[in-house]
């Protein structure tokens, strides 16, 4: 094949400088093969790992393909499970739909690392020999989170409308992925639905929860950080100018406004090419529940469950009394300051030592909003679970800085999900198009709590809104993807 190529690199994660993923040094190569290509790329990012004990999990980038032929519309990239190259150190699991494919360490190790000449095969079907074709290559950090068992609730019934075994306040154990049924009697999963703002913020405490429905025991792959404003922002410059109209954060439904507000800081004019932020590594906020449906179904992700949530931030550990993501209730009693706002390197200057740091009502400082992804992280004087504010499994910000929005089990639009991934491609009015999941708002919750709240919201058990029906952005919301792990 004699195919004229222009490169169009734009980086999906080039300014997530958390860890600094970055993709480089973008080509095609055996162009002579009849029906596809190779996509060459160089991938690094900072602080990856892999263990084999303890959490017994790795750090990975998602990496998926975008096309677009003679300057038409962008479409995605079917990527093929053969003719694939891993760099040295490196492993690529090519998801089984052919969406994208996950890089990560071959072998135990930490540190930096950076990854030269991968090439994933890219099957273009019937591409005239004579199209200009432009690629982007996205990346995204993930975090595998194994299979196994884990417990859901908290240990004194203190938290509005935790998960608990039968009558009892013992916490529930989740053992596999079959059916739960929702009661009140032994060896069933239940919650008191009488101690949040309403029984409809919380649940409505029926079931059962289906065998489809994803419980956080099978393995899965969960976003590392917050969806930030750089990633929101690639995604929507890819979009065609109808699709932008459903998926406009700076519109009534979000900030309704092109100024910095809340520290949002997108900006997009109806008509204009691109949309642009000058806070691309600040966590996205004000984007609609309806909206993040749709980023995920292009991404080839999909929703996190709220019990996949709890499962995300404990781990195997049984739960502690008012735990926050980090398994303890220490918290820190002094407001942040900050350096370097809107750079890469934003960070707080006097994070608490022997506690757990978080973005939430007492730290969160001025200017309040959301913080820079992975602030936290960046920012501890130890680098440890408790002080960097991570998960179990090295998930950051699951408690405080922006809301989780999940998959609720609290009402029927929620249960009947099924975990099914986005495939890449959004309906001409840009809306995502995958099966059982949530019509707009219904369906979705909020677990974790964010920079306006404290307790009881921020703890990991708290559901005060697990079943709440959001429809418009604001300034406590966010959310991060998911993908199972074929």
């Amino acid at each position: 094949m004699k195919t004229k190529i222009t490169l169009l690199a734009t980086l999906l994660c080039l300014v997530m400088n958390a860890n600094n993923i970055t993709v480089s040094n973008i080509s095609l190569e055996n162009l002579n093969e009849p029906d596809w290509v190779q996509v060459e790329f160089d991938l690094s990012w900072e602080n990856s790992w892999r263990l084999s004990a303890g959490p017994s999990n790795w750090d990975a980038a998602w990496v998926f393909i975008k096309y677009r032929v003679n300057s038409g519309d962008w479409a995605h990239a079917q990527i093929n499970s053969s003719n694939f190259q891993a760099a040295t150190g490196s492993t690529i699991d090519v998801s089984a739909d052919g969406i994208g494919a996950f890089v990560y360490r071959d072998s135990d190790g930490s540190g930096d690392i950076n990854l030269q000449n991968m090439r994933l095969r890219w099957d273009y079907g019937s591409i005239d020999p004579n199209d200009i074709i432009d690629i982007q290559v996205f990346a995204i950090e993930m975090v595998y989170v194994p299979e196994g068992s884990y417990f859901l609730g908290g240990t004194n019934g203190d938290e509005n409308g935790d998960f608990f075994s039968g009558s009892t306040n013992i916490p529930y154990e989740v053992t596999s992925e079959n059916t739960i049924n929702v009661s009140p009697t032994a060896g069933n999963l239940y919650y008191d639905n009488t101690e949040g703002f309403s029984e409809i913020d919380v649940g409505d405490q029926m079931g059962p929860i289906p065998s489809a429905f994803p419980k956080g025991f099978s393995a899965y792959y969960i976003m590392k950080y917050e969806v930030s404003q750089a990633q929101w922002v690639d995604f929507f410059n890819t979009l065609t100018e109808a699709q932008r109209e459903a998926n406009d954060v700076t519109g009534v439904t979000g900030k309704n406004t092109d100024d910095e507000f809340a520290r949002n800081a997108i900006s997009w004019t109806e008509g204009a090419s691109n949309a642009t932020t000058t806070l691309p590594d600040v966590a996205l906020n004000y984007v609609s529940a309806e909206m993040t449906s749709n980023y995920l179904d292009w991404a080839g992700l999909r929703h996190m469950t709220e019990l996949e949530y709890e499962k995300s931030c404990r781990g195997p550990i049984a739960p502690k009394p008012n735990e926050l993501a980090w398994g303890n209730a220490n918290l820190p009693s002094t407001a942040y300051t900050y350096i370097n706002l809107g750079e890469p390197n934003e960070q707080v200057t006097n994070p608490e030592e022997g506690v757990g740091n978080i973005i939430f009502s007492i730290t969160n400082g001025t200017p309040s909003g959301p913080k820079r992804v992975g602030i936290l992280a960046a920012s501890a004087i130890t680098k440890n679970r408790e002080e960097t504010g991570g998960s179990y499994y090295g998930i950051m910000e699951l408690s405080g800085n922006l809301y989780e929005r999940v998959i609720t089990v609290g009402i029927p639009e929620g249960r009947i999900f099924q975990g099914d991934h986005g495939d890449g491609i959004l309906s001409v009015a840009g809306e995502a198009n995958v099966p059982n999941w949530p019509d707009g708002a219904t369906g979705i919750g909020y677990r974790g709590g964010s920079h306006a709240n404290t307790a009881p919201f921020i703890l990991v058990s708290d559901r005060t809104d697990a079943a709440n029906i959001i429809v418009n952005g604001n300034t406590r919301l966010g959310f991060r993807g998911v993908r199972s792990s074929d």
